[in-house]
Formats: structure tokens, C-alpha cells, sequence
């Protein structure tokens, strides 16, 4: 996982805030930006998570 997906999910983010009030405050886009950040981080690790339980045989879910 490399830095520069976490910042473009944080960019994205504050631009999406932008659109849905272009008057939003510097604290509300500095929580969007922090919030794209975490979640591009959070979604890489379940990714990885599951594409490493693939690899090792482990079922999806149990039977």
C-alpha cells in the first residue's frame, strides 16, 4: 500500500465535500480529507486480508 492511493482517497474525498457544499468549512474538509485518508487504508488492508485468506485455502465463509 502506497502513500499516494491514501492521499488521492483524501483528495477525493475533500473534493466530494466541495461538491456537495461549496461553502464548507477548512474543519469540514480537513475531516473529509482524514476520513478519505483512513478509508482508503481501511479498504487496502480488507483487500489484502481476504486476497491472503485466498491464497491460503481459507473458505469465504464457513460450511
Amino acid at each position: 500500500m502506497g502513500i499516494l492511493e491514501e492521499v488521492i482517497g483524501a483528495v477525493v474525498a475533500v473534493e466530494g465535500v466541495k461538491k456537495l457544499d461549496p461553502n464548507a468549512s477548512i474543519l469540514t474538509e480537513g475531516i473529509a480529507a482524514v476520513a478519505g485518508y483512513k478509508g482508503v487504508e481501511a479498504v487496502t488492508e480488507h483487500l489484502e486480508e481476504k486476497e491472503a485468506d485466498k491464497d491460503n485455502g481459507s473458505p469465504d465463509q464457513p460450511a
